[in-house]
């Protein structure tokens, strides 16, 4: 594995910030099932990002976190090795979301005179429908 790992241009996590922990898994496994340790949990403390990013992905993921602490965890495959990998493709997936620049604000527009004009003759139209199902007082 590199010893950074870039989530997006200007911002990369080092391999040293990542707290590992490993333990079985179950599901399929065959013999070593039992054994072997394949169960992946990556754990990454938003704390360690730079300043702009690092507000952005505690206000997107104070859900997911416990005391800033993010974690991920993978034991779909049967080696440790491949759930390494999974693990950590999802975490920078996760980051790469949650540090991504707000979207620029909307600007206010105004319905077009005909599209006013279009939605008020709509409502008479529908209101005169219903006008006209209306028994007429004083008949019967």
């Amino acid at each position: 594995m590199p010893d950074e790992i870039e989530v997006r241009p200007g911002l990369k996590v080092s391999e040293s910030d990542l707290q590992w922990r490993f333990s079985r898994a179950s599901g399929p496994g065959g013999q070593g099932v039992n054994t072997t340790d394949s169960r992946v949990q990556l754990s990454f403390d938003l704390r360690l990002l730079p300043e702009p990013f690092r507000g952005r992905a505690r206000a997107s993921l104070s859900a997911h976190s416990v005391d800033d602490v993010i974690t991920v965890v993978a034991s779909e495959r049967r080696s440790q090795f491949q759930n390494r990998a999974s693990a950590t493709a999802r975490l920078v997936d996760l980051l790469r979301a949650a540090t991504a620049p707000p979207p620029p604000k909307r600007r206010r527009t105004r319905p077009t005179r005909s599209a006013v004009e279009r939605r008020l003759a709509g409502k008479r139209q529908r209101a005169e429908i219903k006008r006209l199902r209306r028994p007429n007082p004083g008949q019967e």
